[in-house]
């Protein structure tokens, strides 16, 4: 794929994120302006989520990772 992302990649959305970290969808949103997560936009305009990165984030996010 061009865009750097491998094909077989899954996407999530904003409320798939926050429902794995029982944040709500904005402060996803957040995280991602600031930089702590990768966002990819869609043709449409909305985010969507590396599900590889959101689980390696969520893995070393116990010990004190991305809030």
């Amino acid at each position: 794929m061009s865009n750097g992302i491998p094909q077989d990649e899954r996407l999530l959305t904003p409320s798939e994120v926050a429902t794995m970290f029982r944040v709500d969808p904005k402060t996803v949103t957040r995280w991602a302006k600031a930089g702590k997560l990768t966002s990819i936009r869609t043709l449409g305009g909305h985010r969507r989520y590396q599900e590889t990165e959101v689980r390696l984030l969520l893995a070393i996010g116990t010990s004190g990772g991305v809030a």
